[in-house]
């Protein structure tokens, strides 16, 4: 049925990072690994889509930690050439005055079925520029806000006029993932003023730069959306983009706030979670805000070990994710020893990359996040003595961390060194071993071998959370606070269990606490222990109620319906 609205012309996704492949550092965590899952999915799906980037040189960076949990960063260099094809086009974009050449590297990323989806990365580093333009592709998420406006300029300006030389004349839609891409509003208002030799904006003009833009917004908290100050713009942008933003009224006292430019344009806005979308409207009441939740490509993020189980059992669950559904038919006992074999190659994968030798028979936990403060990941440390007295009395338990700090961020950081001091405090009682360069890779490993995938966000900050679906694919249910994607995913007992109460409360850290020690002390330790088959109910209810909902073949197939082909 939904070929139907395959559009005529091509959707254009801008994301400022997107997680392709581990030896690709072009992104930096659940933003970008959700911008290569739509592109997967849409490739799944024949859609007629392409992706546009920036090269990221220096990558996000390479995470090291000492004894004490330290972490240092070294740049993540890395070569385009052995995974990019090298276009011939070249465009040029004035930052600062100056002109700034730009050339492209594609990426082909290829469906279930064998369509392919096109990457764009773009890139400044060419001998022709000034030796400062050169580098500002280097690094994702580096530098001062002088630094990231260029670099938004680069994605925006540069973008659109790349799409153009590569034949893209018309497009369906161009979805902005997050603000940081909003700049290409202004050059296709600059392209449609040039177009009709207009000197200033009608009604109409504003309009039909609308009806083409579809903006995502990611993030509830408000310091977290780029702004920058007018004289700043002026210099960087020039007096044409800032005369453009002056006739749009897109200045918030003498402020360039880029989420807000991204909703003022665009026809179609959306948060990333029901949750989300309710918290975005009270943000932005001025906008009509919708919601489509999150979801993760299904092929990616399955582990060997339950691919097999599913091609046997449901043969079309790779082309259609909604087949999962059926994996209610599979046997718990099948479901169990297939995340056995799945644990059993995590943690021999595990061992050879740090030498700790973890029991396959231990209750595992995992959590993997970015590091900072309203991930709160120190929550199931607040009471050690606890821990320990649950651990005794019920059944022993090992934990696995893993994720980075942003290299400005102190209190991240001191997350890690006192997740280290946790893993001496508890050294006689309990295992924990944090994993150092987090990446994709790692994480298709980690989510499909633990037994429990931990997450504790401070409410209401988490917008959706993608970890636990990935964990969901292979059959690991969640403990988790409800706040994002939890909210729709948690059937208590069924798909996983809760931390906390009802989702329209503010956190209360001791409450939660208690919660979460409540969980594993009285219900799922002596689940798991006690009642594997049991366990392994909730487990397969996992992969049939939440993997066959919470992939981004559902998702992407409400943005084709909602926002792609939406009043066109």
């Amino acid at each position: 049925m939904w070929k139907a609205f395959i559009p005529d012309y091509p959707i254009i996704f801008f994301s400022m990072e997107i997680g392709l492949e581990p030896s690709m550092p072009t992104y930096s965590g659940g933003l970008g690994i959700l911008a290569g899952d739509i592109l997967r999915a849409a490739a799944d799906l024949g859609l007629p889509m392409a992706g546009v980037s920036l090269i990221h040189r220096k990558g996000y960076f390479h995470q090291r930690l000492d004894g004490a949990g330290n972490q240092a960063e070294s740049p993540a260099v890395w070569s385009p050439e052995e995974f990019l094809e090298a276009l011939p086009e070249r465009v040029t974009v004035i930052i600062e005055g100056r002109k700034v050449q730009v050339r492209a590297w594609r990426y082909t990323v290829q469906g279930v079925l064998g369509r392919t989806v096109p990457v764009y990365f773009l890139d400044t580093f060419l001998p022709e520029n000034d030796p400062f333009d050169q580098t500002i592709t280097d690094q994702l998420y580096g530098g001062d806000i002088h630094y990231r406006l260029c670099q938004e300029a680069i994605l925006g300006l540069a973008g659109v006029a790349m799409l153009r030389d590569l034949g893209y004349e018309k497009v369906q839609a161009y979805h902005m993932n997050e603000g940081h891409s909003a700049l290409l509003t202004l050059a296709l208002l600059d392209e449609k003023l040039a177009r009709n030799h207009l000197l200033t904006l009608a009604k109409e003009d504003r309009e039909a730069v609308r009806r083409q833009c579809v903006f995502t917004t990611h993030t509830p908290v408000p310091a977290g959306h780029d702004q920058f100050p007018l004289e700043l713009v002026q210099r960087v942008l020039g007096d044409r983009s800032t005369y453009l933003l002056t006739l749009a009224e897109c200045w918030l006292k003498n402020t360039l706030n880029m989420t807000y430019l991204g909703l003022f344009f665009s026809h179609y806005i959306n948060g990333v979670a029901m949750r989300h979308g309710e918290i975005s409207r009270n943000m932005f009441p001025n906008y009509p805000i919708n919601s489509i939740t999150n979801g993760v490509h299904a092929q990616t993020w399955t582990c060997d070990a339950f691919k097999s189980l599913f091609d046997r059992h449901i043969p079309e669950w790779r082309r259609d994710n909604l087949y999962l559904r059926y994996a209610i038919s599979i046997t718990k006992e099948e479901i169990s020893q297939t995340h056995r074999q799945a644990k059993e190659e995590f943690l021999v994968a595990l061992e050879e990359r740090t030498g700790v030798r973890l029991d396959l028979g231990t209750f595992t936990i995992g959590f993997a996040r970015r590091m900072t403060p309203y991930k709160r990941p120190n929550l199931l440390f607040s009471d050690p003595e606890r821990l320990k007295k649950i651990v005794r009395e019920v059944g022993p338990i090992q934990i696995i961390f893993g994720g980075k700090a942003h290299p400005r961020d102190e209190s991240g950081k001191a997350l890690i060194r006192k997740i280290f001091e946790s893993q001496d405090l508890l050294k006689d009682a309990v295992k924990i071993v944090y994993l150092e360069e987090y990446d994709m890779a790692l994480a298709k490993h980690l989510c499909s071998g633990v037994d429990l995938w931990l997450n504790t966000p401070q409410k209401p900050q988490e917008a959706s959370g993608t970890s636990g679906m990935k964990a969901a694919m292979n059959g690991v249910p969640s403990l988790s606070v409800l706040d994002g994607w939890w909210i729709e995913g948690c059937i208590e007992g069924v798909t996983g269990w809760s931390i906390g109460e009802g989702r329209g409360t503010e956190s209360d850290y001791e409450k939660e606490a208690a919660f979460l020690y409540d969980k594993l002390e009285k219900v799922i330790l002596p689940l798991y222990y006690q009642q594997p088959e049991m366990y392994g109910r909730v487990m397969r209810s996992a992969i049939a109620y939440n993997a066959s909902f919470f992939n981004a073949q559902r998702m992407v197939l409400q943005y084709l319906e909602n926002a792609y082909i939406a009043g066109k």
